[in-house]
């Protein structure tokens, strides 16, 4: 086994969904094999206009042929290990190349920096992953503590320079998942409650409002932007008791089990429809808010 760069990018022509599955060709089937059972890293290249350098991690769980493309296969990614970072890594910054492994003797970017799947050492990969999970907090609300694991403290996760190994069981950290997740929620929706319309600010310059996921991690919910939902305190109550749910087009509904409805209604902004995010690929999936109004919302 060993860590690898997948590359991705959202206008991609291949079949990817990159919390659920890696589509290549043939070619690269040896150097996916080496990867699976182990984490990789994605990238987006740099030709992408306002390209997110390494954007995510996630754990190859098994390679298989691909069933609907002859010649084709799929890494399938393990539930529950894909993991935006908080802050995503460019592939140059300052310093120079972040990855290592892609220069030549002479330091020079290698034909390898071209590869849309090739191995990365455990030291690069710790690298990037120490990058993306961040250390810069301010960005975040207050915790949530009716979502919090139990046991767990909203306190500074240290980030020291770690093995790579060490740098896995960050991210299977349910706090550590927590705080990314929020960060790029937030970061989406532009601080702002979706349902509301709200974007309040409170006196320490933090955002008001929370990270709320449509379909629960504890329900198999993946911790993805397109499975999130900014939301203050208020609307993610009744968002998670059903109280409120949404519509394929985004439009907001509202239960009639609401013991005062006119006020449910009176909250909801004046379009009547979930402020979803500019970017595409981080809007509500419609599988989840399908999800949600089959096993949560009160009809």
């Amino acid at each position: 086994m060993t860590f690898g760069v997948f590359i991705h990018r959202t206008d991609s022509v291949y079949d990817d969904v990159p919390s659920e599955r890696y589509q290549f060709p043939k070619k690269y089937l040896t150097r996916v094999q080496k990867c699976e059972g182990d984490w990789i890293v994605y990238l987006e290249p740099t030709k992408v206009k306002n390209t997110k350098g390494y954007f995510a991690v996630a754990k190859v769980q098994e390679i298989i042929a691909d069933p609907r493309s002859a010649d084709m296969y799929l890494a399938i990614i393990e539930s529950g290990t894909y993991l935006d970072f908080g802050d995503p890594v460019p592939f140059r910054d300052t310093d120079g190349i972040i990855e290592q492994g892609v220069l030549n003797d002479l330091g020079n970017i290698s034909g390898r920096a071209q590869a849309a799947v090739r191995p990365l050492s455990a030291e690069d990969f710790a690298r990037i992953v120490e990058r993306g999970l961040g250390q810069d907090d301010d960005f975040l609300p207050r915790v949530d503590q009716t979502n919090q694991m139990p046991g767990f403290q909203d306190s500074q996760i240290p980030f020291q320079h770690l093995a790579a190994r060490d740098r896995v069981n960050q991210l299977t950290n349910r706090v550590v998942r927590d705080r990314n997740f929020r960060k790029n929620v937030l970061r989406a929706y532009g601080e702002r409650c979706a349902i509301t319309g709200l974007r309040l600010i409170n006196g320490g310059g933090r955002a008001e409002v929370e990270a709320a996921h449509i379909r629960p991690v504890e329900r198999d919910g993946p911790d993805i932007v397109s499975n999130g939902l900014a939301l203050s305190g208020t609307a993610h109550w009744m968002f998670d008791r059903g109280l409120v749910g949404l519509a394929d087009d985004f439009s907001i509904l509202v239960s009639r089990q609401s013991n005062d409805l006119e006020a449910v209604t009176a909250m909801i902004n004046s379009s009547g429809k979930l402020l979803i995010p500019e970017r595409p690929a981080n809007r509500p999936r419609a599988g989840f808010m399908t999800w949600h109004r089959e096993n949560c919302f009160k009809h």
